[in-house]
Parts: structure tokens; C-alpha cells; sequence
């Protein structure tokens, strides 16, 4: 066999291998566990629309990806698709809200709209809403 086709089948195997090993880690990887995590940012719900709605390529540079923990007062508690429920906070705006996405919450009749609550969940960015994912509820 000639050196190149040797030295061609030594970079595919090696790209190969290091997928295998990515997609390894990747699909083994923990999320992170929100109730222990410390925030980045301790902020409200309104405040938090607010930035967003100023500006959103700060806001979005800010805070997408960092974990934020967020207080305020529910408006509505919504179960998705495949046991994942939504938490929707208001911010003053009949427009914009705060949706905050749980994977499983322990005990959610306690959750009631009108109460104020504290989540702690990484933020997503902005979609005429602000999103966390994988949130959880701080005592």
C-alpha cells in the first residue's frame, strides 16, 4: 500500500475515533442540577422582560447560557409534552413573560397562580418571552 493512502487511512480512523469518544461524552453528560447551582444572576421576572425588551442584544449577551434565579409571581402552570411543565411568571407586560421550563417538579399542587415563587434555570434567550430551561424551584 503506498505511504499517502496509509497516512489518509490514519486521519480518517483518528477524525472517527474522536467522534465516537464526543458523541460518547456528550450523550453521558449530567445536566446540572439548578437547585445546587450556584446563579450568575439573582434578578426578578420583571426586571429581567425588561432588559430583554430595552435591549435585547445586551440582554442576550448578558444572560443567554448563565444561570439566573428569578422571582415572581405566577400567572399560569401549563404541563407540556412528555412530562415537562411550564411555569409562566408575569412581568407587568400583557406581551412578554417569563416562561420557565421544569423536567419534573416533586410536588406541583403547591405551585398555584398568584403565589410569588423563586426558580433558579439557564437562560435561553428571548422569543418575545424570556425562556429558562431546566429549572427548579428554590424554597
Amino acid at each position: 500500500m503506498k505511504t499517502y493512502v496509509k497516512v489518509a487511512l490514519f486521519f480518517v480512523s483518528f477524525i472517527a475515533l474522536a467522534g465516537i469518544l464526543a458523541a460518547l461524552y456528550m450523550y453521558n453528560l449530567k445536566h446540572t442540577d439548578m437547585a445546587k447551582a450556584k446563579p450568575d444572576y439573582v434578578i426578578t421576572a420583571t426586571l429581567l422582560q425588561k432588559e430583554f425588551e430595552d435591549n435585547e442584544t445586551t440582554a442576550s449577551a448578558k444572560y443567554t447560557g448563565k444561570i439566573i434565579e428569578v422571582t415572581g409571581i405566577i400567572a399560569s402552570i401549563k404541563a407540556a409534552d412528555s412530562n415537562v411543565i411550564n411555569i409562566t411568571l408575569t412581568t407587568g407586560n400583557d406581551f412578554s413573560t417569563v416562561i420557565c421550563t421544569f423536567p419534573a417538579i416533586a410536588d406541583p399542587s403547591e405551585l398555584k397562580p398568584g403565589n410569588e415563587i423563586t426558580l433558579r434555570g439557564e437562560c435561553s434567550g428571548y422569543l418575545m418571552d424570556v425562556l429558562l430551561n431546566n429549572c427548579a424551584v428554590i424554597k
